[in-house]
């Protein structure tokens, strides 16, 4: 069994992989020689059309069924296919990302110009809505570079491929891990800025609730935020109408200390948690529900 699973591994690697680059390096090509609001409207509908179809929704009818158990069963229809419309869209947007900043309403970049300034040590926190790219633009044209925690792709071409569209956002990207956890704090230490995806499921994390239900949840913003005296900044991104935006930065989370560091890192996990679900809730076929957020 262990011969065979290590044999399936290396024809992914020697073979499957070449050719998903291969595939994703072609489209990438198309969507970037066309004009930023054809190649939107084309992920759209290559999203919507392919989407639904693959294995992987299947998930995301059981996360909308889980979180969303009050909506009827076409509505949540309607949620999944608008997701795969966004996340389309997302894809296809990559190559455009300088130009996308210039389509972003941005509500807060005096707080962002104002932390800069500062030079408080900063954690901002988002979540896969919209198209989640833009908050790292909004932070990085006020004059405040960010170091970015995102999780490395399997298959090192595409890796490569993703990291050259980010290069224009301005911000350094680190990915997950023990690496990366050494740049955030080494950040923070600098008293520099850092961006977390707070929306993903970690094995390792605490409950917290999400949607009614307890979902494990990283507690490294909660830990850091004490730990070093940070701000905590919450950042959030709305598509508006097909490639324009809506980049909102909160002012920063009061730090509650009670004496207790356990206790207030599972509180403030829980406050950071509420507000990712009413943006959620607020519109959620832009938010990613392919992630297994809840234990099954």
């Amino acid at each position: 069994m262990a011969n065979r699973s290590e044999s399936a591994r290396r024809r992914r690697r020697y073979l499957g992989y070449p050719l998903e680059a291969a595939f994703l390096y072609l489209i990438y090509g198309i969507f970037m020689v066309l004009p930023l609001d054809t190649a939107s409207a084309l992920g759209g509908w290559i999203g919507r059309t392919v989407g639904p179809r693959l294995g992987t929704s299947r998930k995301a009818r059981r996360n909308l069924e889980r979180a969303m158990p009050e909506l009827p069963a076409e509505r949540r229809e309607e949620i999944l296919l608008g997701m795969w419309d966004n996340l389309g869209r997302v894809m296809a947007e990559y190559p455009h990302l300088d130009e996308i900043w210039e389509r972003t309403e941005m509500i807060g970049a005096e707080i962002v110009r104002g932390i800069a300034a500062s030079k408080t040590p900063t954690l901002f926190f988002s979540a896969h809505t919209g198209n989640w790219e833009v908050g790292l633009l909004g932070a990085a044209r006020n004059g405040l570079p960010v170091t970015a925690v995102y999780r490395r792709p399997n298959n090192p071409a595409v890796s490569w491929l993703i990291n050259k569209a980010r290069s224009v956002i301005g911000s350094r990207m680190v990915p997950k891990g023990r690496d990366g956890a050494r740049e955030v704090v080494a950040t923070l230490r600098k008293q520099g800025a850092v961006c977390i995806m707070i929306d993903q499921k970690m094995n390792d994390g605490i409950p917290v609730p999400f949607f009614g239900r307890d979902a494990m949840t990283a507690p490294a913003i909660g830990q850091l935020a004490f730990k070093y005296d940070c701000a905590v900044v919450p950042v959030f991104v709305e598509r508006l109408e097909g490639a324009h935006f809506r980049l909102t930065i909160s002012p920063p989370l009061e730090l509650n200390k009670s004496g207790d560091r356990n206790a207030d890192v599972r509180a403030l996990m829980v406050r950071i948690n509420e507000m990712v679900e009413s943006r959620v809730r607020a519109r959620p076929e832009q938010w990613l529900w392919l992630h297994r957020r809840w234990p099954d």
